[in-house]
């Protein structure tokens, strides 16, 4: 039995909730029930995306600082290389979704739906989200509870150095320490586990969520899609093709061409399945190829993983300036610099699953200040579209650490370093 793909499940979801939505308007459906309960039926799954990513980036980036060890020159190599990349990708994604415009009021009819709900201000004040640097929360719960990606990274910081530190200390409070790093494992294999299950869910809220926004507000709310899906595509593509193959010529030595045939089988497996930890034996395996040491790639591809989410990073920050203007909202300076933190951070606690950018955007959406009631709306329109931009991610994240362990090795050589020959 051929298994049916995600993708195609939305796609499809998205066109019935399109055909509903047109035939049958506000009118009811069937026993009363219309395609507004649908749409309301539609927005829990989205919802259930939202509040899992808090806790999974929370216990995704302590087990990461608990469970890693880097040695001390590749490591800072490491940031600082990978920190570069993220800066420009957000640079790049930015740049992208301002010089087009292409948002330019395309979801006007939602800004008006959600206002009708209550859910958007007259501007774009900055918010709890936005002014994190003023003073930290007054208790662990709250950034949980506002989801507010930056401070929940935060905390998770000092809780994973934290233990480690005890950890390395030894001494009696040692076992506990174990405990609950292994605890705090098996809390983020039940998160991801839970959003595996959200995920499969998507195509059944995709058709709920559509069929209520087209029966309410009519097929004009995607005019904007093609230029949605154009928008990312170029930021994408302008960051993997041109600013990577420039870096591996000017800082690594390499031909781009030597580079990207070595790269290829990576690259169309990542575009095939989406997903960054999938394609890693196979990232691995180009990176052996390619005469790069197995310590470079292991601590590229596998230990900094998280760190080379450029896919995500530049897709968060440009998607979030789209919807801006998609929806005429003004985002202040502070409110843009957000943007570009809380994408960051979001990409570094995100594991390399599929839709992880999905799972994310809603949070970067608060730290812009974006009301809490608009992402639930908006998520539905680009989500049959968002299949495509996934695979594009999942490919620009898997060439970030293979560009990363490419430049670790010209940065911080091994006196007897030997093209790796052994297996992860």
């Amino acid at each position: 039995m051929v298994k049916v793909p995600l993708y195609a499940k939305a796609l499809a979801g998205a066109g019935i909730g399109i055909l509903v939505g047109a035939a049958c308007g506000t009118r009811p459906i069937v026993a009363g029930i219309g395609t507004q309960e649908l749409g309301a039926l539609g927005m829990v799954v989205i919802r259930l995306l939202k509040a899992l990513a808090t806790p999974l980036i929370f216990f995704a980036v302590v087990d990461a600082v608990v469970r890693i060890r880097i040695p001390r020159r590749k490591g800072f190599a490491l940031l600082a290389v990978s920190g570069v990349n993220a800066a420009v990708a957000i640079a790049i994604g930015v740049g992208v979704a301002r010089l087009i415009h292409a948002g330019n009021g395309s979801f006007a009819t939602v800004l008006a739906h959600s206002q009708a709900s209550g859910g958007a201000p007259q501007a774009l004040a900055p918010s709890r989200h936005t002014d994190w640097l003023a003073g930290m929360p007054e208790n662990v719960i709250d950034p949980f509870r506002s989801n507010s990606v930056i401070s929940v990274v935060l905390l998770a910081l000092a809780v994973g150095f934290a233990t480690r530190h005890v950890l390395e200390r030894g001494g009696e409070d040692e076992r506990d320490a174990r405990v609950l790093g292994a605890g705090i494992r098996a809390a983020l294999q039940a998160c991801t586990r839970l959003l595996e299950w959200a995920v499969q869910a998507v195509p059944i809220a995709v058709l709920c969520a559509i069929a209520g926004l087209v029966g309410k507000s009519g097929l004009g709310v995607f005019s904007s899609l093609g230029a949605f899906l154009g928008t990312m595509l170029l930021g994408l593509a302008l960051h993997a093709v041109v600013y990577y193959s420039l870096l591996l010529y000017a800082l690594g030595g390499r031909s781009p061409l030597v580079f990207w045939r070595g790269a290829a089988d990576a690259v169309v497996t990542a575009l095939s399945c989406g997903s960054s930890l999938v394609t890693l034996p196979v990232t691995l395996r180009c990176l052996k190829g390619l005469g790069v040491t197995t310590s470079s790639s292991r601590l590229a591809a596998c230990i900094g993983t998280n760190l080379n989410h450029d896919g995500i990073v530049l897709y968060e920050a440009a998607a979030t300036l789209f919807v801006a203007q998609a929806l005429h909202l003004e985002l202040s300076l502070s409110a843009q610099l957000a943007v570009a933190m809380a994408a960051v951070l979001a990409g570094v606690g995100m594991p390399g699953v599929p839709e992880a950018g999905l799972v994310t955007m809603p949070l970067v959406f608060a730290a812009a200040g974006i009301p809490d009631a608009i992402a639930p709306v908006v998520l539905p329109l680009v989500l049959p579209v968002d299949w495509l931009i996934g695979r594009c991610r999942a490919a620009v994240n898997v060439t970030s650490d293979m560009v990363v362990a490419t430049l670790l090795d010209r940065i911080v050589p091994e006196p007897n370093s030997e093209i790796a020959n052994d297996h992860p």
